[in-house]
């Protein structure tokens, strides 16, 4: 994974720590593409930074050896107490690395929020969110049979963010193909966990490989199981996922037109299918302009 990302990640730029960020305009609740970045490497933390993608991990769990983590959480901090900011995928709750990350990154002040590896309760959530001094969101990384039983009321915890999906992991602890039949199960799980929990559709797991075409068709999958990111392991896979989780003009064109005809007609609700079609006119509606997606020219 650390030799897709680096390779991509440095034809962008050689600028290094001192280049200019990019701005995020998406906000971290409706962002499609989540970057992983390994943290062993620092000089790459700007430059995926100014990548399009709409949210950046740096990942000092399963990116980084154990003998190095001390050395790469000290590169992680001193990048977000320089100017940085970025979400940090930290090690699980039951590691001798958990607590030291989070008492390092708790003051750290370009962090936006945690991604709390293997999380198997809403103990693990809550703990960790109150070690960050209750003001961190947290991301639960669910990875495993136990967790995605679990979903809902880890979805439920206090500073519970969002839930994702480790996809390979999860294969790896139940023996599961990675077949999107297969899939449909944990997928779903975290779906109605997040819908139970009020919290946004939750982010699915990355697409291993360099296939644009597998990358925009497990993309469609996760569209259609209703989560609403996806992780990345190379900033090429940016823009197809943000394409494919994004609504398409012609969607965007049919709410302007629903909305519109609505408020036209007073607000006046004229069947039972008005009430439906008006929540996804207004959900494609913000998606659209979070996104800046616009509707089809006449």
């Amino acid at each position: 994974m650390s030799s897709q990302v680096d390779a991509a990640i440095a034809t962008t730029s050689g600028a290094g720590a001192a280049a200019v960020r990019r701005t995020r305009t998406v906000p971290a609740k409706l962002a499609r593409s989540w970057l992983l970045v390994p943290a062993t490497k620092p000089e790459v933390f700007s430059d995926a930074d100014r990548s399009a993608a709409d949210g950046i991990i740096l990942d000092i769990e399963d990116a980084v050896d154990p003998s190095r983590k001390p050395d790469a959480r000290r590169a992680v901090v001193d990048w977000l107490s320089s100017g940085g900011e970025a979400w940090v995928r930290v090690n699980d709750a039951t590691t001798e690395f958990w607590a030291d990350d989070l008492a390092a990154l708790r003051d750290a002040p370009g962090l936006q929020g945690v991604m709390l590896a293997k999380t198997e309760s809403p103990q693990q959530v809550e703990e960790s969110y109150r070690k960050l001094g209750e003001n961190v969101p947290v991301i639960a990384l669910v990875e495993s049979a136990i967790g995605i039983e679990s979903a809902t009321d880890i979805a439920r915890a206090e500073g519970a963010f969002r839930l994702a999906f480790g996809s390979g992991d999860f294969r790896r602890d139940t023996g599961m193909s990675a077949d999107k039949e297969a899939m449909a199960y944990p997928r779903a799980r975290l779906v109605v966990a997040s819908r139970c929990g009020n919290l946004p559709g939750p982010i699915d797991g990355p697409t291993v490989g360099s296939s644009h075409p597998v990358l925009r068709e497990q993309s469609g999958t996760t569209v259609s199981m209703g989560m609403t990111g996806k992780l990345c392991l190379d900033v090429e896979q940016v823009p197809v996922i943000n394409e494919v989780i994004s609504p398409t003009p012609t969607d965007v064109g049919w709410a302007n037109g629903f909305l519109a005809d609505f408020e036209a007609r007073g607000g006046v609700i004229r069947d039972g299918s008005d009430l439906p079609r008006l929540g996804r006119a207004r959900k494609i509606a913000e998606l659209a302009e979070a996104f800046n997606v616009s509707a089809p020219s006449a």
